[in-house]
């Protein structure tokens, strides 16, 4: 079980979910998602920049799960959704297609999340996007995904998450993505 402050001991790894200031370590956790997500530091990079721009969006929030040595091992952040994003503007007329563009009012989306793969496969990127959301004013949730069978999206089923739309392209993407939305609180 991971260890959320003031919920138990921590696991045998000793890593702790817990607020994350995201721009002092935005390069920390850059380093995660391109390990995890397979990036070029030029992305890396140009996720920088991104990153520090969502964060000066209101109602903006980040998470970390860190070892006991302080070793940022995965991420999440998020914020309620703003039509005027850049993502919502791509993503919406996939939504519309498919009679969910109502999902882009009143959610909260999980911009990132990401675990160094040593450390996947031991709750912490559930705990995470879960402590993240319980967090959220909001009744609901979207984020996207690589439109694959793989572990991320079992997880986010397993949550409650359910496609709205796919496959969504976007820009310089190479990879098909889906758009998936939760009612809050997520499913345990």
């Amino acid at each position: 079980m991971l260890h959320q402050p003031g919920v138990g001991p921590p696991d045998p790894q000793g890593v702790v979910v817990g607020p994350l200031d995201l721009a002092a370590r935005v390069d920390e956790a850059l380093a995660v998602q391109a390990i995890a997500f397979g990036l070029t530091d030029e992305e890396a990079g140009v996720r920088r920049h991104i990153v520090l721009r969502h964060l000066t969006s209101p109602g903006a929030r980040a998470l970390g799960a860190t070892t006991s040595a302080g070793r940022l091992v995965g991420f999440v952040y998020g914020m309620p959704n703003d039509r005027t994003h850049w993502w919502s503007t791509v993503v919406e007329p996939y939504l519309r297609d498919t009679g969910h563009q109502d999902w882009l009012d009143d959610s909260f989306v999980i911009t990132e999340l990401h675990v160094h793969p040593d450390y996947q496969q031991h709750g912490i990127g559930r705990s995470l996007i879960t402590t993240i959301t319980d967090g959220a004013a909001e009744p609901r949730s979207i984020l996207s995904a690589i439109d694959a069978d793989s572990p991320a999206r079992h997880l986010y089923r397993a949550l409650g998450y359910r496609d709205l739309a796919r496959p969504v392209l976007f820009p310089s993407a190479p990879t098909p993505y889906a758009v998936m939305g939760a009612p809050l609180p997520l499913r345990r």
